[in-house]
């Protein structure tokens, strides 16, 4: 499955526990707090539709398809995220 990369901006109403649950769900981790990384079944417009039931109107959501050999950087990330991108993204 494609690795993609989600982060998201709840804005008025902070509930974030729906959508960390959905995350989770769907085997993501997070590398920062409003950051996921997953291996996920497309398109992201799919993706999108699912996380959306879990936020609000006003809320914000990048879902970002990450290609095998893309070039990356972390600077205190969670140990497992980096072992995932080193996994599913590097060369």
């Amino acid at each position: 499955m494609p690795a993609y990369m989600i982060s998201y901006d709840l804005r008025k109403v902070r509930n974030y526990d729906g959508l960390i649950k959905a995350l989770r769900t769907m085997k993501c981790i997070s590398p920062l707090k409003s950051l996921w990384f997953g291996n996920l079944k497309g398109p992201t417009s799919e993706i999108r539709t699912i996380l959306m039931e879990e936020m609000d109107a006003d809320d914000g959501l990048v879902i970002v398809e990450m290609k095998l050999g893309a070039d990356w950087a972390t600077k205190q990330a969670n140990e497992n995220a980096v072992a995932w991108l080193q996994q599913n993204v590097s060369p």
